[in-house]
């Protein structure tokens, strides 16, 4: 991991769920409640560029993180989804999934806002 990623540091960051090749914890700017990202331990810009392993070892964990968020939260639906590049709107330049609980009622939009 790059000592300069944010996501490869993970200052102050608890991780929720990990596996051998993927991490998972929760978005420090969430869409909505039980806002998950999940993200490669090795340090690459983005989905196209993960190996087998590593999208199996991410779509293990967006299953896994699934399970716990119905437990927990009882979403209706969930957006699930990586930018890539700075036009789709990445904005940290390591592979990240993000998994955004949707609530019936809810705004529905999938960025934060400021």
């Amino acid at each position: 991991m790059m000592s300069e990623c944010i996501f490869c540091t993970l200052p102050g960051i608890k991780i929720f769920l990990e596996n051998e090749l993927s991490l998972a914890f929760f978005d420090k700017f969430p869409v909505s409640k039980g806002h998950v990202l999940i993200v490669t331990k090795r340090h690459i810009s983005n989905i196209f560029e993960a190996t087998s392993e590593e999208m199996a070892s991410i779509g293990d964990l967006l299953k896994r993180v699934k399970e716990e968020l119905d437990k927990t939260y009882h979403p209706d639906g969930y957006n699930v989804g990586a930018n890539t590049g700075s036009t789709s709107g990445q904005t940290i330049f390591h592979l990240h999934v993000h998994v955004i609980p949707r609530y019936q009622g809810d705004a529905g939009t999938v960025r934060w806002h400021t």
